[in-house]
């Protein structure tokens, strides 16, 4: 071979080239990604909706009946505004327990609402909702609301389990009573001395000092809601009699309207009591007016029974309680 002679070029080096390794497995955010895409979104939105049906979520009338009496309590408690917290932790607690109710009652009043007029479209009478939905909606809110309550102290926290009971027996009280509207009361006014111990700070001996105030108020609230929950009763008052529910408004009969008069010259006396012990003004003052004032148009609307009508006052009482919520809050601002 000459000189001259090209040698033959050189292999390229060869590259080793890996095993194919067995799949890698998904990171999590690869999972979660395709686990919410078989999610049937449709399906869930439906299933909310028929839920916030049945705890009264579109109806937020019956929220704010026992929100301002809560609100009351509040501000009599801390004589001006309350701890931020605080009142967050009631508004909310006051909107979980509200519908908690609600679900309950439906739960408890499954057999006799398809055969009401006013009731029979609710998601447990038409089907939408199943009883076993229903009990597990109901544990998802108390619960919600008993993790609320465990951010105050240990005195609220006994309390809240008197309220506990109070909501979820009272759906059962017509079927014994004639009095279901005065144990709502109490139910729905539980709230105030929950108020009143968490503003105290689960002092036990400052909370007594403020028991006549709380006393008042509680009061107040049983004489208002069995004010505002026969109203509400008249519009169904001939479905119960026919299915054997009680209430007071088949209690009263002919003397509803005078008796709801009583009750509502009673309720007003009360606040005019809870004004002179919780050293409010003339604001306040000027709200049981407005209060008055409303209780004479509910009355006159009301005075020929006509079921829309007295529901109409019903709704009213929301308006009732605003005003004196007002005359409370400027009376503090005022001073």
């Amino acid at each position: 071979m000459t000189r001259n002679s090209k040698r033959p070029a050189a292999a390229p080096p060869r590259v080793r080239v890996p095993a194919a390794r067995a799949a890698i497995a998904p990171t999590p955010q690869s999972w979660i990604s395709r686990q919410l895409a078989r999610v049937d979104w449709d399906h869930v939105r439906e299933r909310l909706t028929q839920y916030a049906k049945l705890a009264r979520m579109d109806r937020p009338v019956g929220a704010l009946l026992l929100l301002w009496p809560t609100w009351w309590a509040l501000w009599l408690a801390a004589q001006d505004f309350p701890p931020i917290g605080t009142l967050a932790i009631f508004t909310l607690g006051v909107w979980l327990m509200r519908s908690a109710g609600c679900v309950v009652n439906d739960y408890a009043d499954r057999g006799l609402d398809p055969h009401v007029q006013r009731t029979r479209e609710r998601p447990l009478a038409t089907g939408a909702v199943t009883p076993r939905e229903a009990i597990g909606v109901f544990i998802a809110l108390i619960t919600l609301a008993f993790l609320l309550v465990l951010l105050t102290n240990k005195l609220t926290i006994e309390l809240s389990f008197v309220g506990a009971f109070l909501a979820v027996t009272y759906p059962f009280m017509k079927r014994y009573t004639y009095l279901p509207q005065v144990y709502l009361g109490l139910a729905f006014g539980w709230s105030i001395p929950m108020a009143f111990a968490a503003i105290s700070g689960g002092d036990w001996a400052v909370f007594v000092k403020t028991l006549p105030l709380c006393g008042l108020l509680l009061l107040a609230n049983v004489i208002f809601a069995t004010i505002y929950d026969t109203e509400y009763a008249m519009v169904d008052r001939d479905d119960d009699i026919r299915m054997g529910a009680k209430s007071t408004a088949i209690l009263f009969d002919e003397a509803d309207l005078p008796i709801i008069g009583v009750l509502m010259i009673s309720f007003l006396l009360t606040m005019l009591l809870a004004t002179q012990r919780g050293h409010l003004h003339w604001p306040h003052l000027a709200g049981i007016g407005i209060a008055a004032a409303l209780f004479v148009w509910q009355q006159w609307i009301m005075r020929r029974r006509e079921p829309e009508a007295c529901l109409k006052a019903f709704r009213n009482n929301n308006w009732v309680g605003l005003a004196l919520w007002v005359g409370i809050v400027l009376s503090f601002a005022l001073k």
